[in-house]
């Protein structure tokens, strides 16, 4: 890693083609620019996350670090690639009036006719749409579990707030929970009656799946808490009997229906770097997430 003070758009992006050169790889293949917008406390994380995440989507990854709007603007970089990165990475640490205009020194960065990604591992803006550096990326992915204040504020505000390619890791910490309930009527196509949702008490990935199966089903869905971790049960109550998944440790869950036996089912509560990287995956608007956002707004409004 170069490290850059005072510095600019301009000595970033050429310290980028002297380190891709030094290396012996002047073409890295990498195939989308990331801007994770993070805090200094949660930027390690956020970094390795990206770091396995780009295994499978090489990329340019830009850390942006807003510091205080006070006093002289100042840009400090760290610059490099290699130590593991299949592509570029650079952090950079914005003070001063910049902080007002990060898009300023992260615009001349995006790699030319590629896709941008922005993400906020922690606290994300209320509309990320309306970001400054929210609005230079055509996918948006934020993660209401992680904020440091309200978690179901930070889900509901997002869901307010919806745009085009925005997300939630809350929204993808349930596909496994989704395609196992999808896979388990495909089986026993009986009529749904009514369904239940258990979890932690603040859970934003359990209102999301309890909006999921109300604007799917089209029946009642109750919520009921328990100790965790996550999302420990969903029960469908069908008239020869409920469709149970139980999960309690986190890891392996019970798969229970009428007339079969209970069968163990892999069930594991995924990491943050799979999770990114399942988001990477796709850049399009996701529209089922937009229909349980929806819905979950509508349920609040009914409670």
């Amino acid at each position: 890693m170069i490290e850059l003070l005072d510095t600019n758009s301009s000595e970033i992006a050429a310290e980028f083609v002297r380190a891709r050169t030094k290396a012996g790889s002047p073409a890295m293949g990498m195939v989308m620019t990331l801007v994770i917008v993070v805090d200094e406390e949660a930027a390690h994380d956020a970094l390795r996350a990206a770091r396995l995440a780009s295994r499978e989507h090489p990329a340019r990854v830009l850390g942006v670090i807003l510091g205080d709007a006070r006093g002289r603007a100042a840009v400090h970089a760290q610059v490099g690639i290699g130590d593991d990165w299949t592509g570029e990475t650079a952090m950079i640490r914005l003070r001063g009036e910049v902080v007002r205009h990060p898009e300023s020194v992260v615009l001349p960065l995006l790699l030319p006719d590629s896709p941008v990604v922005a993400w906020w591992p922690t606290d994300a803006p209320a509309d990320p749409a309306a970001d400054p550096l929210g609005a230079l990326a055509q996918r948006r992915i934020t993660d209401a579990a992680a904020a440091t204040r309200s978690k179901k504020t930070a889900m509901r505000a997002q869901c307010v707030s919806y745009s085009k390619g925005n997300t939630d890791l809350a929204w993808t910490r349930i596909t496994p929970w989704r395609a196992l309930l999808a896979a388990a009527l495909d089986q026993h196509p009986l009529k749904v009656r009514r369904a239940e949702v258990t979890a932690e008490r603040i859970s934003p990935s359990a209102d999301l799946l309890q909006a999921w199966l109300s604007d799917r089903l089209k029946v009642p869905v109750d919520r009921s808490s328990s100790a965790g971790p996550g999302i420990t049960e969903v029960v469908l109550d069908t008239k020869e009997g409920p469709i149970r998944i139980a999960r309690s440790d986190g890891r392996l869950a019970v798969f229970s229906s009428p007339g079969r036996p209970d069968r163990p089912v892999a069930l594991r509560r995924r990491d943050l770097p799979a999770l990114l990287a399942e988001e990477l995956r796709r850049l399009d608007e996701d529209d089922v997430y937009h229909a349980a956002a929806k819905r979950l707004l509508k349920l609040d409004r009914s409670s």
